[in-house]
């Protein structure tokens, strides 16, 4: 699965570039292209007529090691043209030539990604299963990688994208930084997101719903890592699922929300805009995912940790 993942993402996207008009430049930087999460893509050059003369390029290669879960990205305007940007669950990340395949740099070095001490879960190797964003600004990639070891931990990459170097005071150590965080417990499922300067990571639980886990998003300054603030819900469980991950409308950020285990008279969240409320479990039941679950929008305490951040840059 993980090289038909690869091979759709990869050949569309370098079959698309090639009908560009000359000097044009295009640059997928996050999931479904916008913070919106719309995925919406404009090319006035990418007619039906065009696409209907589309071949596959099969000089093109980008042969690389590990599962694919997150989209690629696509990035111009560097030292070495155009680059797609793929990471794995292995903890490998990758800038490849987008017309040849060839790696113009790789780190393999990150950490090994998790194989065993998880208490629960259905991905195996775990390591950087969200997508990334690039900041073009500051020419940084941000990506979440869970590292084994003793203890598991996430970590917040930020990585210039132009050479794969990392940049001076990352990675952040999400369990340092977030009192209470909990990283085996916790998955990076949904892709990341910049707004204003501000790079923020989504949290849900693993294949299981074990441990103490909750939707959390944490939110760091991409000019000062050592700022750091987080949100979670206040009942346990309500993780983060989606793969679309933080979506904002340029000021707020925006998340879905599913699995909150609780009663009525329980706390929740305040300040909800609540999608579903079809039904409850009790706090402590794992029973099966197949119980109805809440799902909400989570607008208002988001927009208090963005003004928390601002507040402290």
């Amino acid at each position: 699965m993980k090289h038909l993942i690869l091979a759709f993402s990869i050949v569309v996207t370098v079959l698309w570039t090639a009908l560009l008009p000359a000097g044009a430049q295009v640059n997928v930087t996050q999931k479904n292209n916008h913070v919106s999460r719309d995925g919406l893509y404009i090319d006035a050059a990418f007619t039906p007529g065009n696409a209907a003369n589309l071949t596959r390029d099969m000089g093109f290669n980008g042969t690389i090691s590990g599962n694919v879960h997150a989209q690629p990205l696509y990035i111009e305007g560097g030292p070495n043209g155009p680059m797609v940007i793929v990471v794995t669950a292995s903890n490998n990340v990758y800038a490849l030539n987008a017309t040849t395949g060839t790696a113009i740099w790789s780190r393999t070095d990150i950490g090994p990604a998790v194989t065993s001490g998880l208490p629960c879960g259905n991905i195996n190797p775990v390591g950087i299963i969200g997508t990334p964003v690039v900041d073009l600004a500051s020419r940084s990639l941000l990506f979440d990688a869970l590292i084994q070891g003793s203890p598991i931990k996430h970590f917040i990459y930020s990585l210039n994208v132009d050479t794969g170097a990392t940049n001076t005071g990352w990675p952040v150590d999400v369990t340092t930084a977030v009192p209470g965080f909990d990283s085996p417990v916790h998955e990076d499922r949904g892709a990341l997101a910049v707004v204003n300067g501000i790079v923020y990571v989504p949290y849900s639980g693993y294949f299981g719903d074990c441990g103490d886990y909750h939707g959390s998003v944490v939110g760091v300054h991409i000019d000062n890592p050592s700022t750091v603030a987080a949100w979670r819900t206040a009942a346990e469980g309500g993780g983060i699922w989606g793969h679309s991950g933080v979506a904002s409308d340029g000021t707020n950020m925006f998340v879905i929300t599913g699995n909150t285990f609780t009663n009525a008279g329980d706390p929740w969240q305040p300040l909800l805009s609540t999608l579903l409320t079809s039904g409850r479990r009790p706090i402590g039941s794992r029973s099966t995912k197949a119980t109805p679950i809440w799902a909400a929008v989570v607008p208002f305490s988001l927009m208090c940790l963005a003004r928390l951040l601002r507040t402290w840059s």
